[in-house]
């Protein structure tokens, strides 16, 4: 179905191709996997069997691509439109009308299908991505994860004979991309539907995947194979991946099903061996809970790889970006550096901002309710956030996630209820005068990007923050090495455009960090970095909220998990009774162990190292 002919692309002013050496056949009706780290050419390979490579995006392709016999040299994208559907990164990018409906019509109308054909197809997508109580709603009033369904409903109504899908389950919640990967099947299986997908929650979707095609490095030529045979080789795998490797499961498992059948003998290593941190034994550890409605036996669990000794912040990594995190860390009312706990079970209590008895809570809810138009969207939301608290917020998507965030940060005024951060009324406060005490990296990095390259983005952040020349660009060089000053925004990739964002918010080094799906579009060692950036910033009494689907995530990284339902919390407490307790947010290593509360791979293999050699 797709042919692949020693194809390279070399965009302009570029030293070196992007792709090198592309030769390799996608068989029709199959599902395959594209799979690489970050910034190896993967979106430039899918561009190229939708034709937006080189037609739309410049450079220079050679070789060729061939797509049902067309080759995408000599037909432009709109004469593949009817063989191909493609959904990139960013679902606001693909909308060309208003509301659902609309769109899901639009491609069908361009192709001049019959009126009834096209009602009956909008109906069926409809029913197919659970959008039907969406059908009305404008495209700008979604939450990400229901944009990212409506985007790749608009390319199913024309039921083309290929789908290039790039990282189509990142906006959403892990039934919704349970429910979207289950319809991809479907397309495959019953209607011989040929799906060319990238993605870098391969958690979600490896055990799906008839074929994996791996892209080692840039313009290193591609590996391609079963499942198993490349997942052994690949520098990015899942956690169940891991954990076979670890374990030296052969072959490897792909899905938690194949890992359970063969964990009997190590889930019984591990019941010989002392327990992972549990919300009891952690809590000495982890920073006091400073809600009122709080116990003190309910005070947040820390992550549960994270190791603490005497002597050692447990934030701070090694190398460049733990170096420079430690000159932002932020000063105490007395001009001297917060210091963070030394070990477990110290008594030390924190002097950072927002200490009971130093400032204001970073921020705090009581009975908070937020309405847009006539629609209730978060309800009795009572909330405190901590100084060195880091909280994961999950739900479905549409649960009121980003809603709340937007509120603390003061770009929506609650409709009854009260909220404070730092003991402001964000929406009664100054943008100006908010910016140490709250920052919000968005769903859409690109909304806090409007310069026309990066040096530009860090000297106007420099200014807003009134930070010493240079603050921003340091951070940027840590998070996001090798890119130079010149570059524009709009030519990074999702990932790197975060760590721009992120960079721009970080240097006016807010006591509240607030985070929208922040591992959308990073791939496992850019995620790490990302994990190591945050640790550091909380062990230095930043409090930081992150709504997120990525339950891997969470169970690394969160102190306490909160889950919203229908605009209300129906769960907060420690990761790891939060994310055990639910079958759909439990991490994959949790669901492998299980009765066992072992959350990632990195807290088994440091158990399995302690244990006592024969």
């Amino acid at each position: 179905m797709i042919r692949f002919e020693q194809v390279s692309v070399t965009y302009e002013d570029a030293a070196v191709p992007t792709l090198r050496g592309v030769d390799l056949t996608v068989p029709e009706g199959e599902l395959v996997l594209l799979v690489g780290p970050s910034g190896v050419g993967k979106s430039t390979l899918l561009g190229t069997v939708s034709g937006l490579v080189p037609h739309f995006t410049g450079g220079t392709l050679r070789g060729r691509v061939t797509v049902a016999g067309r080759d995408t040299r000599t037909h432009p994208p709109r004469e593949l439109a009817d063989v191909v559907g493609t959904v990139g990164q960013d679902p606001l990018a693909h909308f060309v009308t208003d509301t659902v409906e609309d769109e899901l019509a639009y491609g069908m109308e361009s192709l001049g299908l019959a009126p009834a054909v096209m009602r009956r197809r909008v109906e069926e997508t409809l029913d197919l991505l659970g959008l039907n109580e969406l059908r009305d709603r404008p495209l700008a009033s979604l939450s990400g994860g229901q944009q990212q369904r409506v985007a790749i409903g608009s390319v199913l109504t024309p039921h083309p004979k290929v789908l290039v899908l790039d990282e189509p389950t990142s906006a959403l919640d892990p039934a919704a991309a349970e429910e979207v990967l289950a319809v991809l099947q479907r397309l495959v299986h019953d209607l011989g539907t040929t799906v060319l997908m990238a993605e870098h929650r391969l958690e979600r979707v490896v055990q799906y995947a008839d074929q994996v095609v791996l892209l080692p490095g840039p313009g290193r030529a591609p590996v391609m194979g079963p499942p198993a045979d490349i997942m052994a080789l690949s520098p990015v795998h899942p956690p169940v991946v891991s954990l076979g490797r670890l374990a030296a499961w052969s072959p490897l498992p792909l899905s938690v099903r194949d890992a359970r059948r063969r964990s009997a003998p190590l889930r019984s290593r591990l019941s010989e061996l002392p327990a992972p941190p549990t919300a009891a034994t952690a809590a000495l550890e982890a920073p006091q809970s400073t809600r009122p409605d709080a116990p003190t036996t309910a005070t947040p669990a820390p992550p549960a790889f994270e190791e603490r000794g005497p002597g050692r912040s447990p934030g701070f990594g090694k190398g460049r970006v733990g170096e420079l995190l430690q000159r932002f860390r932020r000063p105490t009312a007395t001009g001297t550096a917060t210091t963070p706990r030394t070990g477990p079970g110290t008594d030390t209590p924190r002097t950072g901002p927002g200490t009971p008895g130093n400032n204001p809570a970073p921020a705090r809810t009581r009975n908070l309710a937020v309405r847009r138009t006539r629609t209730e969207i978060l309800r009795g939301i009572t909330l405190t956030l901590a100084p060195g608290e880091i909280t994961a917020l999950m739900g479905r998507n549409g649960a009121g996630k980003s809603t709340l965030l937007a509120t603390l940060v003061g770009l929506l005024e609650p409709h009854t209820g009260e909220v404070t951060v730092g003991g402001r009324t964000p929406a009664a406060t100054p943008p100006a005068q908010m910016l140490r005490h709250v920052g919000l990296v968005p769903q859409e990095p690109r909304d806090l990007l409007y310069a026309d390259t990066v040096a530009a983005e860090c000297a106007a952040a420099d200014e807003d923050a009134q930070a010493a020349p240079g603050t921003c660009r340091d951070l940027v060089a840590a998070l996001l090495p090798g890119v130079p000053d010149d570059t524009h925004p709009r030519d990074l990739s999702e990932g790197q455009r975060l760590a721009l964002a992120l960079a721009i918010v970080l240097t006016g080094r807010p006591a509240l960090l607030l985070l929208d799906e922040p591992t959308r579009g990073l791939d496992y060692a850019a995620k790490a970095r990302l994990v190591e950036v945050l640790r550091g910033l909380a062990a230095d009494g930043h409090a930081i909220l992150l709504a997120t689907h990525d339950v891997e995530l969470a169970a690394e990284l969160a102190h306490r998990v909160v889950i919203l339902a229908g605009g209300e919390i129906v769960a907060d407490g420690p990761t790891a009774e939060v994310v055990v307790s639910s079958p759909a947010f439990a991490p994959q290593v949790a669901k492998i162990l299980a009765p066992g509360h072992w959350l990632t791979v990195g807290q088994v293999a440091r158990a399995l190292a302690q244990e006592p050699t024969a």
